[in-house]
């Protein structure tokens, strides 16, 4: 399971959480314009906008969990178990493989508008769960039975189920949460008092259910403050989503096996930088698009460093 986000100060970022047991060789990999991508159904693009993001690349072909294009335009693919449809080549419309969709909407759209515009003659064939940001909008597609539904996202945050018009609703049952310090309103009768801070956020949710960590990142995401230098920022990011953090041993998936959270991204959108930790390497790492040469023809992939980088002082 996962849980993305955006972010923004003087700049825009956007960036998610990879909530999994295992590994797939994810790299940092930069698409440049002149990479040549070949569709399944919709032919050949040969230029394009220049992609940075994760990517597992199979038979020289980049299959982005996450991403962003040189114009400011991010989206990350979560999965949607159980509620996604996935659907037959349907004549008339242009039917994308999720495997895809990140590419066929970063390749093309500068922003979200132009996004909404694509989105809406395509046919995603076995689709997972996707949010479309830009420093203006954010927007959820989900591809379910009854049609591929477009929702406005005012929290700019995502996870996995139930479908985002329930997430949304469910914030209404937190109305009451607050970074302040809570009146006593249980009754005048009473004399209540606050034994401890952080006493306004009490019911927020802390389990690693889909639902709970939607709630707990949107709190945190909304009530967030930071500097608006990269530095502040990158690093006020990184507390947002670590904020849903997955640690080994607390989700068990089968026999020995549990859910961690491999990697976290976050990527200012703005400068075209893709910073990240992994599960084993708290320390950020950074990739920057602008100093490859993005008129390439040839993927460019730095491996992840997993490895724990510890600063020794003394």
């Amino acid at each position: 399971m996962c849980t993305a986000a955006t972010y923004k100060t003087n700049d825009f970022y956007f960036g998610r959480t990879l909530d999994y047991e295992s590994s797939y060789g994810e790299e940092i990999v930069i698409m440049p314009r002149n990479f040549p991508l070949n569709f399944v159904n919709m032919g050949r693009i040969a230029t394009h906008y220049a992609v940075i993001g994760t990517a597992h690349v199979a038979q020289d072909y980049p299959l982005f969990y996450d991403a962003a294009n040189e114009k400011g335009l991010a989206m990350a693919g979560l999965n949607f178990v159980g509620n996604a449809f996935y659907r037959d080549d349907i004549d008339g419309r242009d039917n994308v493989a999720q495997f895809e969709f990140i590419p066929w909407i970063l390749c093309q759209c500068a922003n979200v508008t132009e996004a909404r515009t694509l989105i809406e003659k395509i046919n995603i064939t076995k689709t997972q769960f996707r949010i479309i940001a830009d420093k203006n909008d954010c927007i959820v597609v989900e591809s379910v039975k009854e049609s591929i539904n477009v929702y406005n996202d005012p929290v700019g945050v995502l996870t996995n189920n139930p479908p985002f018009d329930m997430q949304m609703f469910r914030l209404n049952d937190f109305r009451g949460l607050s970074p302040k310090q809570p009146e006593n309103t249980f009754s005048d009768k009473l004399d209540l008092t606050s034994y401890s801070r952080g006493m306004g956020a009490m019911g927020l949710p802390g389990d690693l259910s889909s639902q709970s960590r939607f709630v707990r990142a949107a709190f945190v995401k909304m009530n967030s403050r930071s500097s608006p230098d990269e530095q502040s920022s990158v690093s006020q990011f990184f507390h947002i989503l670590n904020s849903v953090d997955q640690q080994r041993g607390c989700c068990e998936v089968a026999e020995s096996k549990y859910e961690i959270t491999i990697y976290t991204s976050c990527c200012n959108t703005d400068k075209g930088i893709y910073y990240y930790t992994t599960y084993n390497g708290h320390q950020i790492s950074a990739v920057d698009m602008h100093k490859e040469d993005l008129d390439s023809a040839k993927l460019i992939a730095y491996p992840m460093i997993t490895n724990e980088i510890i600063n020794f002082q003394n």
